[in-house]
């Protein structure tokens, strides 16, 4: 738990010139007293691709700290434009607020700075060589960005864990490395055990095998033959048999058609005749007439 907490920062002059101070009214508060006291130091960014840039622009030491809520002013000088690169001085920018108990910081305050003209003219179309004298920022005091950090302050207790708690019971367990000694062994010995039941099983499946081959001879090819054959008579006979059944129907149907013939064509003769002897009767008695 942090023994000071930083309650509030109020930026008193803003939007204010490039060149004019910065005004900061923090409040913190202190829940025990401290041996020494708080350092605080407003830092400006100067480059937002290297750190080379930034520069501290002034630092304070507040103390004795009473216990309860405190407030005061800090004041801190402008950028050095000898330190920012010239592309750098326009646009957006970032200024860092913290402090620190005996070295160690635990808290930080992050804005961002916009730096453009006064005037629409010249942001529409700024001068080669910024004229500073024209040119303002203005803090966005509404969307800081608040970074706590746990330190140590002025006992033991407060220190914030930077080990992991002792284990006693840590020094009762087996090494890591004999264990996995072991279990390496047992893994090797349960794969040697595999392959050779593997291997078991492998040879008697050869002699299973070579049994049947033993019991399938030229026996038992001959006697499957022998059914083959048995098998192919039978389905002779019996084509045979539905042959000579459909040859003698075959001969019945055609004696009866030859039988059908016959009586037709005696019918024929008879009714020939017939007609013969009448037509002569016919001719007969016309003879006569005359």
């Amino acid at each position: 738990m942090s023994v000071v907490s930083l309650l509030g920062v109020k930026i008193l002059n803003n939007p204010a010139p490039f060149d004019a101070k910065y005004q900061f009214e923090i409040t913190f508060e202190c829940l025990e007293p401290l041996q020494k006291d708080l350092e605080w130091k407003l830092t400006y960014v100067g480059s937002a691709t290297s750190s080379e840039h930034d520069q501290e622009l002034d630092s304070l030491l507040v103390g004795p700290i009473p216990v309860g809520v405190n407030k005061f002013i800090f004041e801190a000088d402008s950028p050095d434009l000898k330190r920012i690169p010239t592309s750098e001085i326009l646009g957006v920018t970032v200024i860092l607020l913290s402090c620190s108990y005996d070295d160690r910081e635990f808290v930080r305050v992050g804005y961002y700075v916009n730096n453009e003209y006064d005037n629409e003219e010249m942001n529409d179309d700024p001068p080669a060589k910024p004229v500073i004298e024209k040119v303002r920022r203005n803090v966005l005091a509404e969307k800081p960005r608040v970074t706590r950090f746990a330190i140590k302050w002025d006992t033991e207790d407060s220190a914030p864990a930077e080990f992991p708690p002792e284990q006693p019971e840590a020094d009762t367990v087996e090494d890591d490395g004999t264990t996995y000694g072991a279990e390496e062994a047992e893994l090797e010995a349960a794969e040697v055990e595999a392959e050779a039941t593997e291997a078991v099983k492998q040879d008697g499946e050869d002699e299973e095998m070579g049994g049947a081959e033993d019991t399938s001879g030229p026996a038992a090819v001959k006697a499957d033959d022998q059914e083959s054959d048995a098998g192919s008579e039978d389905l002779e006979a019996e084509s045979s048999g539905s042959e000579d059944e459909e040859i003698e129907e075959e001969e019945g149907e055609n004696e009866g058609n030859e039988d059908m013939e016959m009586d037709e064509d005696g019918e024929t003769a008879a009714q020939t005749a017939g007609k013969e002897s009448s037509m002569q009767g016919q001719h007969q008695g016309e003879v006569m007439v005359h």
